[in-house]
């Protein structure tokens, strides 16, 4: 539960900065993605990511979102685990270059669903 309380609140705070500054959230993506750790970073996060939804997944007031959330962040792990890097960094180059533009409303879209999985993860409604 506390982990996935933290991974909302991370999500949150990158929600809110993809909403009020989208360029610099691109140039972030395209920095971070010229870094040598980058793929290793990537697939590592989503793997231990998805298998802590999976594992904390009773402890949420919807188990099986949170499990299907986790399982599905273990697919993109294992598909990035196959995936060259050199195509992994190409495809967050361009996704960077091309949605620059529609950050704004993806951040926006994304603080709702930040605070869903908080709710979800700790069971308290923080708008009222």
């Amino acid at each position: 539960m506390y982990f996935i309380a933290a991974f909302a609140l991370l999500m949150l705070y990158l929600s809110l900065f993809m909403l009020f500054r989208p360029q610099a959230f691109s140039q972030g993506i395209i920095n971070f993605s010229g870094q040598s750790y980058f793929h290793p970073f990537e697939v590592l996060s989503r793997l231990i990511a998805g298998g802590l939804f999976v594992v904390y997944a009773d402890d949420c007031l919807q188990p099986e979102l949170i499990r299907t959330l986790g399982y599905l962040f273990l697919l993109v792990g294992i598909g990035l685990a196959f995936t060259k890097p050199a195509l992994h960094k190409k495809f967050a180059l361009e996704s960077a270059r091309r949605l620059q533009h529609h950050f704004r409303w993806i951040g926006f879209c994304s603080v709702f669903l930040s605070f869903a999985l908080l709710h979800l993860a700790t069971g308290t409604t923080y708008l009222k």
